[in-house]
């Protein structure tokens, strides 16, 4: 079988190229035309010797994803389909914006871990991408989005590993993936514009810090371990104290000096002012202002299957507050590509499910609300008012 060159980073491919044969410089030419050029014919590569395309041509191939569908939103979001075989679908999201573009990048078909408010959760889990099938992604996205815009400058500037999956659970894919993506002989991206978001595996977090540390977003979501079992199963694995001493020791070795802190509001689970104060308390905040994070809120996008609800804008508003004057610094995520499901929490292709998730997901509807305090009507009804 032929080597797919979409699976190899930088050494990999400078391995391949000695069992040919070759010199090592031969590696970055083809790594060169393969992710900075886009090429998928070894033909493409005028400055390669014919007698080493004629040995690419039998010994190796450059293999993208299938393309299922391409949906384009309202605001410019793009959501494309990829077929990964076997009856499986991933996503990925490209979102523009006036000073950059971002695409987000799937990890797994489907995702093993279960958060209650995530679509994908709701599927299941069949299986890991391969290296080749996560950078598939953004090769494809990449030049695409020039051959759209007629440039050949770099188009994607910052990539999230938000898709669907657990990055974090597939670890050796991840991490050879984003080398890639950081190589300057390929997409040359910044480490500080390079994200990985985890649900919250303990051990891997430390594991990133040494091997190959970029951004890191952390889905909290909750301010205790009680609300966060029932959001998370994974928390009761990973409760919070030990998720966020691994979040502490990694900032020694992240690109930013702080991590986010992902937190998706649902009306009558997490977004109480009592519940933002209990917060506050968790993350340090209040009586000194709390600079090793920042606290992204972001909007429930509903789906029938999670029997969830988003939390009023003015709860959301209120809950803010409380984080801001304690001195955590507090964002509320816009809502891109909502019109085509391509937003936080609704990626969700086609997968094969080995996790009998559809019984375990229905056995968790019974997750018990919090009560809504006067307080917190009384703090609503003022924000929405003012």
């Amino acid at each position: 079988m032929t080597a797919n060159l979409l699976d190899f980073d930088l050494e990999g491919l400078a391995a391949f190229c000695e069992r040919l044969g070759e010199k090592r410089f031969r590696a970055t030419q083809l790594f060169r035309w393969i992710h900075q050029k886009g090429a998928s014919q070894f033909d493409e590569m005028s400055d390669l010797a014919k007698s080493l395309r004629e040995k690419l041509t039998v010994t190796a191939t450059i293999r993208g994803l299938g393309i299922i569908s391409q949906h384009i939103s309202t605001d410019g979001t793009i959501k494309w389909l990829f077929d990964v075989g076997a009856g499986d679908a991933v996503e990925a999201v490209y979102i523009p914006e006036s000073d950059r573009g971002t695409l987000c990048i799937s990890s797994q078909a489907g995702c093993v871990v279960g958060c209650r408010f995530c679509s994908t959760g709701h599927q299941g889990f069949s299986r890991n991408l391969t290296v080749g099938e996560i950078i598939a992604q953004l090769w494809f996205a990449e030049h695409f989005l020039r051959r759209r815009l007629g440039t050949e400058e770099r188009v994607i500037s910052n990539v999230v590993m938000m898709g669907m999956g657990e990055p974090l659970l597939n670890y050796e894919p991840l991490v050879r993936a984003l080398r890639i993506m950081l190589d300057d002989h390929a997409y040359g991206l910044s480490r500080r514009r390079v994200t990985v978001s985890t649900s919250g595996v303990v051990p891997m977090i430390d594991a990133l810090g040494h091997d190959c540390p970029v951004a890191l977003a952390v889905s909290l979501h909750a301010p205790n371990d009680a609300v966060r079992d029932g959001l998370v199963p994974l928390n009761k694995k990973y409760p919070l104290r030990e998720l966020l001493q691994a979040c502490k020791r990694y900032l020694a070795f992240a690109p930013r000096d702080f991590i986010t802190l992902e937190y998706c509001m649902l009306d009558g689970v997490n977004d109480s002012c009592a519940q933002a104060v209990e917060l506050v308390s968790l993350l340090g905040g209040m009586d000194n202002a709390v600079h090793w994070c920042k606290v992204n809120l972001i909007p429930f996008n509903p789906f029938p299957a999670s029997g969830l609800t988003r939390s009023p804008r003015g709860q959301v508003a209120a809950f803010a507050k409380i984080l801001t004057d304690a001195g955590i610094v507090t964002t509320v995520r816009k809502t891109r590509g909502d019109d085509i499901d391509a937003a936080c929490g609704q990626l969700a292709g086609d997968v094969q499910d080995i996790t009998d998730v559809q019984k375990r997901m229905l056995r968790r509807r019974t997750i018990k609300l919090n009560p809504v305090l006067e307080f917190d009507r009384m703090v609503t009804e003022d924000s929405v008012h003012g």
